[in-house]
């Protein structure tokens, strides 16, 4: 389970919340309300005050490194440090998992700089799973993607949360997204973080 409690970063009122075991919850809001920034502060990218645990355990507790590998952030847009696709893992991606986001077989031997916005973003998620977080710190997945590729990453990140006892705070703009991923939803407005009813 993921606690967050009086987190508290730039202007933005402390945030306290709870995400259980296996469980999505969704986050809304306009394009710079800080849902993004609420992500980093989670995962200690940005300077914040108050504390996170992860099962109990604080992330003062325990080394940077070791934090974001089982509370794992992923961008919209995927950050890539060295020149192939498949310098980025640590273990060789399931050829299924590569053919059903519609990835290329060959595709972890492709150079960065040849990759669409899309394919980086579906890698980035890939590349996520590969470390085998327990928490999932999504900001807008499927952003860059059509309908069915779409689908296809919803489809795969819920089957990971079930199958690992994952949980995910998935920031998203697509209402019908939210409805259709989570089961609690959670608006940025006017620097808070609010529950949404109904």
């Amino acid at each position: 389970m993921l606690k967050v409690e009086g987190l508290a970063f730039l202007d933005w009122e402390p945030v306290s919340l709870q995400v259980k075991t296996g469980e999505v919850l969704c986050v809304e809001g306009a394009s710079g309300s800080g849902k993004s920034l609420l992500l980093r502060a989670i995962a200690d990218l940005i300077p914040h005050a108050g504390e996170v645990y992860l099962d109990g355990v604080a992330c003062s507790d325990i080394s940077p490194t070791q934090w974001r590998r089982s509370v794992s952030f992923l961008s919209a847009e995927a950050l890539w440090w060295e020149d192939t696709v498949g310098a980025h893992f640590l273990e060789p991606v399931p050829a299924e998992r590569l053919q059903r986001l519609a990835l290329a077989a060959d595709c972890l031997g492709w150079e960065v700089t040849r990759l669409s916005m899309g394919e980086r973003q579906r890698l980035g998620l890939l590349r996520m799973l590969d470390r085998q977080p327990r928490v999932l710190l999504l900001d807008e997945p499927t952003s860059n993607l059509d309908a069915a590729s779409s689908q296809a990453v919803e489809d795969l990140l819920l089957e990971y949360i079930k199958s690992t006892n994952a949980c995910a705070l998935w920031v998203t703009h697509d209402h019908s997204q939210a409805a259709r991923v989570g089961g609690r939803r959670l608006r940025m407005q006017g620097r808070r973080l609010q529950e949404v009813l109904g």
